[in-house]
């Protein structure tokens, strides 16, 4: 089964010179929208995709507005309104190389170990309440879940190909 990322939401057009405006949901905005990438549109989640490529890219204000190839002007990207942009999974690019940034989905079913080898549970959720992210790791068996908040005073080892994370455990973030 073919797999895509969604990457934004088009909300509107700008101008009559085939400008759309989206709204990312992406942290590679420069790298996802750059000239020449194949990004997919999706109307809805059982809509046949669109390739389209990317043909200028620019911020203003709070979008990223966007020009896609062989589409001109306001008429042939009118049609785009309210749908999604993704990028194809093989598109993606890795961040293997990059220290301490991950895709959620890579991180979400890791299991989760003490540095002293006790086995934790899974990471199930991934939340963004503001500084730095809060994994929510589901315990064995039953109890509560743990709250691990991405700092690298407690994450100490994450390997996305054995799926493994060590954490240290600072005081009270157990209870």
């Amino acid at each position: 089964m073919t797999k895509y990322y969604k990457v934004g939401k088009i909300v509107n057009t700008h101008g009559v010179r085939g400008e759309v405006r989206v709204i990312t949901s992406s942290d590679f905005s420069a790298e996802r929208y750059a000239v020449g990438n194949k990004l997919y549109y999706f109307m809805d989640d059982t809509s046949v995709p669109v390739p389209l490529i990317v043909q200028s890219h620019r911020a203003h204000k709070n979008f990223d507005l966007l020009t896609f190839e062989n589409h001109p002007n306001i008429n042939d990207v009118e049609k785009y309104k309210g749908g999604f942009l993704k990028v194809h999974t093989d598109d993606r690019g890795s961040l293997e190389d990059q220290n301490g940034e991950y895709y959620y989905d890579d991180i979400i079913g890791c299991e989760v170990f003490t540095e002293e080898g006790e086995k934790l549970g899974k990471v199930k959720e991934i939340l963004s309440p503001g500084a730095n992210d809060v994994w929510v790791i589901q315990r064995i068996g039953k109890g509560k879940d743990i709250l691990i908040p991405y700092i690298d005073e407690v994450v100490k080892e994450v390997l996305v190909s054995e799926k493994r994370i060590t954490i240290h455990v600072l005081e009270g973030l157990m209870e």
